[in-house]
């Protein structure tokens, strides 16, 4: 009996492909596109520092050439491009009685069986992409378990920096508290441009922001407007030069706990409209046809299971978000 899946049409190229194309559900900072996405070759990065301005260093074939640099204190640092492999299983039961002889259908249905499957599975490396940039804007990514992938602030050896908004006390100079933000990231800037200063809130500093007493006429007045137009006053309150936003992303490890990628009671700020500071890098999949090819987003490969018990089907994603200038990001706590 010819196996239908056996085609091109259910390649590791044609599922790579569809599994790309699917929409990506999930993550405020994906909407953003703050952390566009570039495929390289290699698992393990070098990054440039120089004079605190950092740059990826293209990699070369052995025996060839290095990269000319420029006069400058310069320091070299090494990452690997973490590997987040998923696996499911396609059962028989989900296909059978599709194998009619000339069915102008067959392969059809069974494309949108691997497509639901390829949407879940789509949709968990969404979450964790979401997760592991949350991480880079904060200058400390995490792992699923909570545990340090890298500590973007030790690594580069800068002082992170965070501001109390005293939001408890009714004296507090709120307005003053947000220019010391924006002079903090523009002094750090280091010749990088930007459009303005966005902060990702978790909802208990949104809440003790809103409601003090030098910002809350300023927010219901914000509110009101919005509401007229039928938005959410919570996405963008622009207030002391800041666009305030609250950001509830949060997910379920393996072991069931549940994690918000934001703190109770703080927020980030980080600059927007820069040209190259915030970057996710893809490596290839470790297949042998992706050996020494850029790496894509997600990959999506076929195999049939022992006995023919049915189809495993196999993701996986190699990304490393990353923040070249750590000194531009502000942690803000409510105390």
């Amino acid at each position: 009996m010819l196996n239908p899946f056996e085609t091109d049409a259910f390649n590791m190229v044609s599922l790579t492909k569809a599994i790309n194309i699917l929409p990506n559900k999930y993550g405020r900072l994906n909407e953003m596109n703050l952390m566009p996405g570039r495929g390289v070759r290699t698992r393990t990065i070098m990054v440039e520092e120089k004079n605190g301005v950092l740059n990826l260093l293209p990699t070369q074939p052995p025996g060839s050439p290095g990269t000319l640099g420029t006069r400058g204190k310069r320091k070299v640092r090494s990452f690997v491009i973490p590997h987040i492999p998923h696996d499911d299983v396609i059962l028989p039961q989900e296909y059978e009685g599709l194998r009619a002889f000339g069915s102008e259908t067959e392969f059809d249905t069974l494309a949108r069986v691997i497509n639901d499957h390829q949407q879940t599975m789509r949709n968990k490396h969404a979450i964790t992409l979401e997760h592991l940039r949350m991480g880079a804007l904060k200058g400390i990514i995490l792992d699923s378990d909570g545990s340090v992938l890298y500590d973007l602030y030790a690594e580069f050896e800068i002082t992170p920096k965070t501001i109390g908004f005293v939001l408890g006390t009714d004296t507090t100079k709120v307005r003053v508290k947000c220019l010391s933000v924006l002079r903090y990231i523009e002094d750090n800037l280091l010749g990088e441009v930007m459009t303005g200063v966005r902060c990702l809130c978790s909802p208990d500093f949104f809440d003790a922001l809103i409601s003090h007493s030098a910002v809350k006429e300023v927010y219901l007045n914000h509110s009101a407007a919005i509401d007229r137009l039928g938005g959410d006053p919570r996405k963008g309150f622009n207030f002391g030069g800041i666009i305030f936003e609250e950001y509830r992303g949060v997910a379920t490890d393996f072991e069931g706990t549940v994690r918000p990628f934001i703190a109770a009671g703080e927020a980030h700020c980080f600059p927007e409209g820069t040209m190259n500071s915030f970057e996710t890098l893809y490596s290839s999949a470790d297949f042998l046809e992706t050996a020494n090819t850029f790496g894509q987003e997600l990959y999506s490969k076929l195999e049939p299971r022992k006995f023919g018990r049915g189809m495993d089907l196999h993701t996986q994603s190699n990304p490393l978000p990353i923040c070249y200038r750590p000194g531009i990001l502000v942690k803000l706590t409510v105390s």
